[in-house]
């Protein structure tokens, strides 16, 4: 049994780290078919919008590129453009009107959230104009009865979830960037999170949004209903979308009710092998209770271990455990969660076949603190890793056997090049996340990594994009995931809505 108290971890907070620029090949559709910006254009932004919503280094606003650089670059530094005019519109009739200019003028538009991908889809290529959505913050209604959340794009998700706290409800998806990342920017990257094994992708929990097309007409479904079944669903198209379609402006999202216990588990394995196990035995025990499912190498283990000093275990109780799980159970009833618990842990330690223990040793959270503790241990491997240098960030899908496998590929592959290379991952999701860290970006060691980590994907028929998007990163990398014939639709897709190119050019779709 364990009932070990865990309270001397310190919890730390995750956020978003600013590194060194590096200026990155420009990718996809060349912009030299569609207009710059000129000193006319902005003149014309600021009839709709007030000056202090623009920030522009070209007449009338004469502002300073350094203004401009958090919007131009993204927060690892890896992807930075050169725009120079950011709008910041409050409504949504403020953004139809910028679209519809920029359609009449040809001149590109990037939408931006909170700005916190990983694969530079929400920077420009080039000049193009950014479209901040961060001043289109409000909720506008909430129904207590059905949960479902109607909100401006550029809503923060720790914002929402804390609006919804009082209400006893929670945002169906929850993120490590959740206090700068815009709930806009999460259904355009279809985000999927910690819980998705709960609660889903957002292609189920999104009911509705609000779109500005590239030509300025406002595509209205806003739905509050959980059933519409009038034809097709137009909406879906935009979710995972990365703004190359149209601007999402609004979402009805459908909030679950808030668990009214909860409790993480800290699972230190002897080796990745009894992992499977761990996992069918996690679900026929906890059932309906469990919510997340997340693993970990014992290089990201000592990576943030070094890094904030916590310790989830002592020394001696890990030993030489070469895998580690966080499980997240979220019941209605502590008491009943507690024998699910205990019942898993008999059988981890006890196996009913006569094997060794399953695991070597772990920890429950014994309060809310303990609770935030363990999963900020978890959520702290990207802030670790950004603070031990540059990294190379890939989220792919793989079955969850191939996930040590994988990730010793990409060891023996780079090792020798780079400083340290850690995997983990949602399991209940078949996500993994391999984090490549380097003394500095450099050709030789994306040479190395690509296409050679997307080559070991496809042989597993899986995903090189399993919840990041493909941004600038990996448009001509899509064949990897994708046939040609997919490629060709999702071609005319983006013709049928944005036959100028206008919208975020370069992301997404090769062309």
């Amino acid at each position: 049994m364990l009932t070990r108290s865990i309270g001397r971890l310190r919890p730390h907070v995750v956020r978003p780290l600013r590194q060194s620029a590096l200026i990155g090949q420009a990718q996809g559709r060349k912009l030299s078919t569609l207009n710059k910006l000129e000193p006319k254009d902005v003149e014309h932004f600021a009839t709709i919008l007030p000056k202090t919503s623009i920030l522009s280094t070209l007449p009338p606003i004469h502002g300073s590129a350094d203004d401009l650089d958090p919007f131009n670059s993204d927060w690892m530094g890896k992807y930075v453009g050169q725009s120079q005019c950011v709008l910041k519109p409050r409504t949504t009739e403020e953004v139809s009107k910028i679209m519809k200019w920029c359609w009449e003028r040809r001149i590109p538009v990037v939408p931006q959230g909170g700005n916190t991908g990983l694969v530079g889809g929400s920077v420009p290529i080039g000049s193009e104009v950014i479209l901040n959505l961060s001043n289109m913050n409000k909720i506008r209604t909430f129904d207590p009865i059905s949960g479902i959340l109607v909100c401006d794009a550029g809503c923060i998700l720790e914002s929402l979830s804390e609006f919804l706290d009082p209400h006893k409800h929670i945002m169906p998806l929850d993120l490590g960037a959740k206090g700068s990342c815009q709930i806009g920017g999460n259904v355009s990257t279809n985000a999927g999170g910690l819980r998705l094994l709960r609660y889903g992708s957002l292609h189920g929990t999104v009911l509705g949004l609000e779109v500005v097309l590239p030509d300025g007409r406002v595509m209205d479904q806003l739905t509050t209903l959980r059933k519409d079944n009038t034809g097709y669903d137009l909406k879906q198209l935009f979710i995972g979308a990365e703004g190359t379609l149209g601007v999402v402006t609004g979402v009805s999202i459908l909030t679950p009710a808030a668990p009214m216990a909860q409790q993480a588990i800290f699972l230190a394995l002897p080796s990745f092998a009894t992992l499977p196990k761990v996992y069918r035995a996690a679900k026929r025990h906890l059932s309906e209770i469990i919510s997340a499912f997340e693993y970990f190498d014992r290089q990201s283990y000592n990576l943030v271990s070094g890094h904030t000093g916590a310790k989830a275990l002592e020394d001696s109780e890990i030993g030489d455990s070469q895998a580690f799980v966080l499980i997240e159970t979220s019941g209605g009833d502590a008491n009943h969660d507690q024998e699910k618990v205990n019942n898993l842990l008999e059988e981890l330690y006890e196996p009913a076949d006569g094997e060794e223990a399953l695991i070597n040793s772990g920890a429950l959270s014994q309060s809310a603190d303990q609770f935030a503790s363990l999963w900020a241990f978890r959520e702290g491997i990207a802030e670790a890793a950004g603070k031990s240098g540059k990294v190379y960030k890939y989220d792919i899908s793989v079955p969850v056997s191939e996930f040590v496998n994988t990730t010793n590929r990409v060891r023996e592959r780079v090792g020798h090049k780079v400083k340290e290379v850690v995997g983990y991952g949602h399991v209940g999701d078949g996500n993994l996340h391999i984090n490549v860290i380097a003394e500095t970006y450099t050709k030789e060691i994306e040479e190395l990594l690509e296409p050679f980590i997307y080559e070991v994907v496809a042989s597993h028929r899986g995903s090189i994009s399993a919840e990041h998007g493909i941004g600038k990163m990996k448009p001509q990398h899509l064949h990897y995931s994708k046939d040609a014939v997919s490629i060709d639709l999702m071609k005319k897709i983006k013709q049928l809505f944005d036959e100028r190119g206008i919208m975020n050019p370069g992301k997404v779709v090769p062309m």
